[in-house]
Formats: structure tokens, sequence, C-alpha cells
């Protein structure tokens, strides 16, 4: 019995001349635990998968296609006015490719030869200036006041900054300050009437991408080395594998 799966896909050969594609959410997962890491990209043994959120997925979608109009007509959206943002959402004929998953923003780290990529959600165009925003949506249903500083949160804020990081490698001029587009589903309705009623809100996050060129190396030397490393004293996993191996164990 395991909580890990096998996979076969996209390992890493540290002989294979080869540039090795490594994702922004990889490199999350390098930081949450290098062993589960190493486990997945070098060894193929992976976390079972998360359950799909869908949700979240038709919220994202709806969004796009919501900006996508004004990005065709070159004026910014109502929630941007709102909250004073001098910017209009970025026309770029590679707009969908930098939207994909499979694709997404790439660029190659020479001393490491991994290819890094990420899919982003939007990007806006500043108008004095003209640098760009990164954008990202997320959805939620909470009655609190939405905040970045939660501990789980820091994924969110460390992915905008390797997003801001990949444009700026592929030579574009990018701003320190991203935007966040938070959909709050309100559960405080008399009734669902076939419908969930969202507020929109804009939270702004000053990037600092001085930490992902060295968290790269890391992750290389990490799937170089021979040996699998300790596990994070935080991650969620490892624990219990470790529990579930010694007490099969006990048991054979």
């Amino acid at each position: 019995m395991s909580l890990y799966v096998k996979r076969t896909r996209n390992l890493y050969d540290p002989h294979s001349p080869s540039p090795f594609k490594l994702s922004r959410s990889k490199i999350e997962f390098f930081i949450e635990c290098p062993r589960c890491f190493y486990l997945d990209r070098r060894l193929g043994i992976g976390r079972p998968e998360g359950f799909p959120f869908t949700l979240n997925k038709a919220v994202d979608a709806l969004l796009k296609k919501e900006f996508d109009i004004h990005r065709a007509n070159g004026n910014p959206h109502p929630l941007m006015k709102k909250y004073k943002i001098d910017a209009i959402p970025f026309a770029h004929e590679d707009i969908e490719v930098w939207r994909n998953p499979f694709t997404g923003i790439q660029y190659l780290h020479e001393p490491t030869n991994f290819i890094i990529f990420g899919a982003i959600d939007d990007l806006w165009q500043d108008h004095k200036k003209k640098h760009l925003h990164i954008v990202d949506y997320k959805a939620t249903s909470t009655r609190k006041e939405i905040s970045l500083d939660q501990e789980y949160r820091s994924g969110y804020k460390r992915q905008m900054e390797i997003y801001q990081w990949l444009f700026r490698q592929n030579n574009f001029a990018v701003s320190n300050t991203g935007y966040f587009v938070y959909v709050n589903g309100q559960d405080d309705r008399e009734a669902f009437d076939g419908k969930l009623e969202f507020n929109s809100e804009i939270i702004s996050y000053i990037g600092n991408d001085s930490w992902i060129s060295k968290t790269i190396l890391a992750a290389k030397k990490c799937l170089d080395s021979l040996e699998i490393p300790e596990p994070s004293p935080t991650c969620a996993y490892c624990p219990n594998v470790a529990a579930v191996n010694k007490v099969t164990k006990n048991l054979s």
C-alpha cells in the first residue's frame, strides 16, 4: 500500500543532453518537499492526483472570456476602473499559447539546461509606461476578508513571481506589481435558485523574483544526486508513507 503512484513521463535523466522541462508547479513542489520532488521527477513515483477543481476552472474560463472582450476592444474592464488601475488587457498573438498549461511562457535556463515554463491567466499593460502586469484569477467562498498573508497563499505569491521572471527572461518589461482577481462566492443568499453569486475584487501584490535562479539551481542539484533527499518537516505525505511502510513491514 502506498500514497504514491508510478509515473513514466518527463523523468529527469542526468546523462541526457536534451533540455529538461520543469514547470512552475514542479518548482513549487520542490519548495514544498525535496524528497517528494525527487521521487516524482527522478524516479517516477509521484503523489496521487488531487481532486479537480472544476468550479474554479469554470470561473477561470468565464473570467478569461470576459476580459478578452475588453482585450479585443482595447479598453479597460470595469473592475480595473473601480480599482483605478490605469491599464488594459494586453493584446498579443501568443496570449493563448501562454495560457495553455502544456506550453505556457517558456525560458531555457542555460546554467541547468532546464526549460522553465508556466501558464498564466492574464496580462494587463500599463497605459503610460507600457509595462506588463501579471494577473492571476482566484475563486473562493468566505465571509472573512481575503488576504494574501495566510501561509498557504505563499505559493500564490511565488507563482506570480515566477511568471514575472519568465516574462522578463523573454525580454518583456514587467512591473513588480501584479494583481489577483478574486471572486468570492456568496453563501448568505436566501436561496440558490440555480445560480451562485460572486463578489469580485482586485488585490495587488509587489513581487520579488530574486529567489528563482538559485532555487532552480538547487532543484537541479537535488535531481543530480544519487541519494534520495530527506523529507521536508512540513510535508503532509512523507510521514504517512513512512507510517504505512512501517505497519506493512510489521505485518509481513
